[in-house]
């Protein structure tokens, strides 16, 4: 059994790495000092990413994306883990629900979130809801061929840098053997349409620069051709889409935890005490093994998922 990578797998491995150390590691210090990522320098990642042909690898190549297969995004999404979020976010991989646009919607937010003109965010979770979807309480009514919004949505990642959001909000509710239950529509908003709100999340103890936000609606009108999907089924898209986005943040989180080893081992490599270098004590040593072991378990069990996800 061949556990190593293929020549093409090594190449995208290889390339992404050295992409992030040569553009975005020199610009970390700086941005954990201000918290902040300038717009020009996030464009500017963007712009190089798109010269070497891998932005929005995640979408098809006959859509202008990279074409990856989950295996081969999730070794990228890996190197990924390595930099700062603040940076690597853009090195552009827009959501893969928009995949579910049609008609006007797919030259309004698909085709230019692939090109890189447009960015986009994805809001789920409220204060009171989060991993249980169904327990929203922003909803959106009917009111002739438009939807009125109400709510708010907190943790948004990277909102602030967003065109438009991909919005989910009950739209109604269904009895169930279980009890009621919420049914959930997911709406495309852009930002600027009236009684919609992006504001400065929450302080982080981590990810400097790369910021979540608070999204609020009030009386937010949008027409009906803003639907993703189907009215009240916005569950069903939810789970055919997002379904390998929990790839992407195992992957990122290995990376991360890989660079994590790195800094370690290369400080027990060259910190000295009692005339000898800290890597040498066991107590030290071990627990390096462990960090090995861990990241390794992880690391092949994200590939082994995406492996199994691109066989169906």
């Amino acid at each position: 059994m061949n556990f190593g990578l293929t020549e093409e797998q090594a190449l995208i491995t290889r390339t992404v790495r050295e992409f992030c150390e040569r553009e975005m590691v020199p610009h970390e210090e700086e941005i954990e000092r201000s918290g902040e990522v300038p717009r020009e320098l996030g464009l500017e990642i963007a712009r190089k990413v798109r010269e070497i042909g891998f932005f929005a690898p995640n979408f098809p190549a006959e859509l202008g994306g990279g074409g990856l297969n989950h295996l081969d995004f999730t070794l990228l999404e890996r190197e990924l883990g390595r930099p700062s979020m603040a940076l690597s976010v853009f090195w552009g991989r827009p959501s893969g629900i928009l995949m579910a646009c049609e008609g006007e919607q797919r030259e309004r937010y698909l085709m230019p979130a692939i090109r890189g003109e447009r960015w986009d965010a994805l809001a789920m979770t409220e204060p009171e809801a989060g991993s249980d979807v169904r327990g929203m309480k922003c909803f959106a009514r009917q009111d002739g061929g438009d939807f009125v919004i109400n709510g708010m949505k907190h943790f948004i990642s990277h909102a602030d840098i967003a065109d438009f959001v991909i919005v989910f909000v009950a739209t109604g509710e269904e009895e169930t053997a279980s009890g009621p239950k919420k049914k959930i529509t997911c709406f495309l908003i852009d930002r600027g349409t009236p009684g919609f709100e992006i504001r400065k999340g929450y302080n982080s103890v981590s990810h400097r620069g790369y910021h979540n936000c608070i999204l609020t609606f009030d009386d937010c009108r949008v027409p009906k051709a803003q639907i993703l999907g189907e009215l009240h089924r916005g569950f069903d898209i939810a789970n055919q889409w997002l379904y390998a986005t929990r790839l992407s943040v195992a992957a990122f989180a290995v990376g991360r935890a890989r660079r994590a080893l790195d800094l370690a081992v290369e400080h027990a490599a060259t910190r000295r005490q009692f005339g000898q270098t800290i890597g040498r004590f066991q107590g030290v040593s071990f627990k390096l093994a462990d960090m090995v072991t861990e990241i390794d378990a992880a690391d092949w069990l994200t590939l082994a998922a995406a492996w199994r996800l691109d066989q169906g």
